[in-house]
């Protein structure tokens, strides 16, 4: 009985796996083909094995600095994300003041809207004080909606700290930053690990404001990817290129925070 449970779920999870890894197998499979290898055979292997996809990524200033800007701007973002969540989601797991959980309900909404509300009063803003096409611009408007979510994931860890650590910490006499620096984040590093992924991830796949806040001097490879069409039509080879290397900052990402990922779903904030 229980061996065929095992062999079930076996089967469940092979099954899954291939079906999840399928996209990315057959994106990796394209990258190293050519163009009119794509369009003329339905093959499970390339039968003209190339680099020269990668080779127009790495050596194109079009293509390799669309990855150096989506950085810049990720990391401006997961920072100052980090920064205005963490002093926030301590007040709200420690205090209790009016209207503490509409402003959690109110901030939790502004995850919730989609990123077109927020455009055209970006677009005005950014017009207006010269931002447009800056690497500030973008990670600015990904506030709106990382700050939220991370508030609401480090609300939940720092709630599990009890309280006691923080009034030994007082009567030890320890100030508070010397006291949430030395003693508190340590506790919750697993929370700001989960944290920083999802701004992360979030700042990196977004496309909408990407594209439009930007034209040439901060342009992020999510744009770059979406014009590849030329006269001679869809550069299918080069686009899934881009695509596998796109996938890579992520999974290193994923890799450093996973055990931090695994800890957030056993608390119920992931």
């Amino acid at each position: 009985m229980h061996e065929s449970r095992f062999q079930k779920r076996t089967i469940l999870l092979i099954a899954y796996l291939i079906f999840a890894l399928l996209p990315i197998y057959w994106m990796v499979n394209m990258s190293f083909k050519t163009n009119s290898e794509i369009l003329s055979s339905f093959t499970m292997f390339p039968q003209h094995f190339t680099w020269d996809n990668y080779k127009t990524i790495f050596t194109d200033v079009s293509w390799y600095s669309g990855y150096i800007n989506s950085l810049i701007y990720v990391a401006i973002n997961t920072v100052i994300s980090l920064a205005v969540a963490l002093p926030a989601a301590y007040a709200f797991s420690r205090y209790s003041f009016l209207g503490d959980q509409q402003l959690f309900f109110w901030l939790l909404t502004n995850r919730m809207t989609p990123p077109a509300v927020f455009l055209l009063p970006f677009f005005q803003l950014y017009t207006t004080l010269g931002m447009m096409d800056t690497h500030l611009a973008v990670a600015l408007a990904h506030l709106v909606f990382n700050v939220p979510l991370a508030v609401w994931i480090l609300e939940g860890f720092m709630s599990g700290i009890p309280r006691e650590i923080d009034e030994t910490a007082y009567i030890d006499g320890y100030s508070f930053p010397r006291f949430f620096i030395t003693i508190f984040l340590p506790l919750i590093k697993a929370g700001v690990g989960v944290a920083a992924f999802f701004c992360f991830m979030f700042s990196w796949v977004e496309l909408l404001l990407a594209r439009t806040l930007t034209s040439v001097n901060a342009k992020p490879i999510v744009a770059t990817m979406t014009r590849t069409v030329s006269a001679s039509g869809m550069d299918w080879a080069t686009l899934a290129a881009a695509g596998t290397l796109t996938i890579v900052p992520g999974a290193i990402v994923i890799w450093f925070v996973r055990h931090y990922i695994a800890k957030g779903f056993a608390m119920g904030r992931v």
